[in-house]
């Protein structure tokens, strides 16, 4: 806490307060029950005192902080979100690969063979298209 009151040019007892009412979160306690803040505390900490110049009263900044962070959660799943469809899209893209060098192979198999190969792919092609179509839809 000190720290951090050094750093965002405040007092302990400022931050005190804070924590009390809900505008910072403690990021977690240390062995010995120190509370220890991320850098998202200093930020928070900025943000409230901008606000605090403003005359805007510290119910009104709780509830700015609140929808803050609920964006920022929205913008780190939408970026989650982002890349694993760009990992899925470029793992389709090699699946496509393969599958456009085994079909030669494939057509010169005899028909028993054709059969038990897709016997064994069937289903799990069935499950990924109907995935895909969850996920698209």
């Amino acid at each position: 806490m000190g720290e951090l009151a050094r750093k965002a040019e405040v007092s302990k007892r400022t931050i005190d307060y804070y924590t009390k009412i809900g505008l910072l979160l403690v990021a977690e306690t240390s062995a010995s029950n120190y509370r220890l803040y991320s850098e998202e505390a200093f930020k928070d900490i900025q943000f409230i005192e901008k606000c605090k110049k403003l005359n805007m009263c510290l119910v009104d900044i709780k509830e700015r902080l609140e929808l803050r962070r609920r964006e920022d959660a929205m913008t780190n799943e939408e970026e989650i979100c982002f890349k694993q469809a760009e990992l899925l899209r470029k793992h389709m893209e090699r699946l496509e690969v393969e599958i456009k060098d085994l079909k030669p192979i494939f057509e010169q198999l005899n028909e028993h063979s054709k059969l038990e190969i897709s016997k064994q792919i069937s289903p799990q092609s069935m499950a990924l298209i109907q995935s895909l179509m969850i996920l698209i839809n």
